[in-house]
Parts: structure tokens; sequence; C-alpha cells
């Protein structure tokens, strides 16, 4: 994921804020792969990696090994 600061967590937090599904998500800018959560009911990981790449940014899932 490529939001990188505050700013850029800002241009997305509307989309998040309104995505029917979305209870909370979070953005660690901290982490050097900037780890997005989201705790949601009915919105697929799919809608929401669409609404951050409709906004202008990069985003892959997290694959736990």
């Amino acid at each position: 994921m490529n939001l990188n600061c505050g700013v850029c967590v800002s241009k997305v937090k509307s989309d998040l804020d309104n995505a029917e599904g979305i209870c909370h998500w979070d953005v660690d800018t901290t982490n050097k792969d900037k780890i997005q959560t989201v705790k949601s009911t009915g919105i697929t990981e799919e809608q929401v990696i669409e609404t951050i790449q409709k906004a202008g940014f990069k985003i892959e899932p997290l694959t736990i090994k």
C-alpha cells in the first residue's frame, strides 16, 4: 500500500468511511508496509481494494505465512 502519511489517508477517508459494510478501518503509516486493517460486515476484500485503487493508490492483500 502506498498510503504514506496522514494526507494520503485523508484522500481515501471519505470513500472508506462511506463504503457500505466497513465498520472500522485504519492504516499503520509507521509500518514500512503501510498495513491497512478493516473490520467489516458484507464488503469483500476485492471491494476494499477497488475503493483504494479508485482513489489512485496501490494496494495488495497481505499474505500471512
